[in-house]
């Protein structure tokens, strides 16, 4: 064997063990089949949820890694032939002590252009629940296709507001909420840039930094290579629902990267490590590079953030790639970590 050659044989067997396992600590992407995540670290677990379609699915692991084999939990299904095909992208939040669960669904025909948002609550602060249904995030505004709703309380007013994609034009809205299922006033889109990519601006998050809000979103069709993250920023004592607040970030945040086998990245979440000392992003991405919605994959890693306040993902880094869980933290009761 040469030299170079053994040296690879001992670096694997230190990072994976003699049996090809990840040590303890470590773990590799994909961390689950499904596109459109959304993750957080609660009271000792990481919780986990991905479009399934049929049903709003949860997975619990006490490592991001082993999430990869953790079985499924099934926390809702419906019978309602307004809303029970096409479910999609769902996330959860801890409001007041119960988690509410925001998730797109459509009719039982399956037409696309019937699909709405919908709110779940669960009867205590157990993440996996029960569920019962809230009811239907309505927007008296603009009542039409609707998806990728999320929510997020704004430090410089206190209030809660909801961002999701909507027609005409598949753009951003944003409104307040009077509570986590009722739309307040009145909503307003949000222009944000699709990098010459077709007039799509989907699934946006939410990230807090130092007095700064930033709005990321997915712009261009999913299935596409080219799909990719896009980000808005406010200050947090500004006018929210005012258009003018928001800056564009002039170019792409999070994108294709070719030489690392990366397509498609997006539709994206954040979360903190256990110990609050790491932020990190979960999004989806494949492996090919043509036009498909298969093989969207659930990965995550950790970012930066640059001198002026403004995070760094860098790029999508290759499957290949070992990992480090996050760093950890020993108590045994922790809250929701939400930026």
């Amino acid at each position: 064997m040469e030299k170079s050659g053994y040296a690879l044989l001992i670096f694997t067997i230190g990072v994976l063990g003699v049996n090809g396992q990840i040590k303890d600590g470590k773990f590799q992407n994909p961390i689950n089949p499904g596109p459109d995540p959304y993750c957080d670290f609660f009271e000792g677990n990481y919780y986990l949820t991905t479009t399934q379609g049929d049903a709003i699915r949860m997975w619990k692991s006490p490592n991001l890694g082993s999430l990869k084999t953790a079985k499924s939990v099934t926390i809702w299904t419906d019978s309602n032939p307004s809303r029970c095909r096409g479910i999609w992208a769902p996330e959860f939040h801890f409001i007041t002590n119960h988690w509410y669960v925001y998730y797109t669904a459509t009719s039982a025909d399956g037409k696309d252009a019937n699909h709405r948002l919908y709110v779940l609550e669960s009867k205590g602060a157990n993440p996996l629940g029960p569920y019962h249904f809230k009811g239907r995030l309505f927007d008296p505004d603009n009542d039409r296709y609707a998806i990728d709703p999320t929510v997020f309380k704004n430090p410089g007013d206190g209030r809660w507001y909801s961002v999701w994609a909507a027609d005409p034009g598949h753009l951003l809205r944003m409104a307040k909420l009077s509570n986590p299922w009722t739309i307040e006033g009145h909503s307003v889109v949000i222009p944000a840039s699709g990098f010459g990519c077709a007039n799509i601006r989907e699934a946006p998050e939410m990230l807090q930094h130092l007095g700064l809000l930033f709005l990321v979103y997915s712009a261009c069709d999913t299935g596409a290579p080219d799909y990719k993250l896009g980000m808005l920023m406010a200050g947090t004592n500004s006018d929210l629902l005012n258009p003018l607040s928001w800056e564009q970030y002039p170019k792409p945040i999070f994108e294709r990267s070719d030489r690392n086998g990366v397509f498609g990245p997006g539709h994206n979440g954040f979360f903190h490590s256990p110990d609050g000392a790491e932020d990190w992003i979960i999004y989806h991405a494949k492996t090919n590079s043509f036009y498909t919605y298969k093989g969207r994959e659930t990965r995550a890693q950790k970012f930066t953030w640059n001198a002026d306040g403004t995070p760094n993902f860098g790029e999508p880094i290759p499957l290949s790639t070992v990992l480090d869980e996050p760093s950890a933290y020993t108590a045994k009761k922790l809250r929701p970590n939400k930026f």
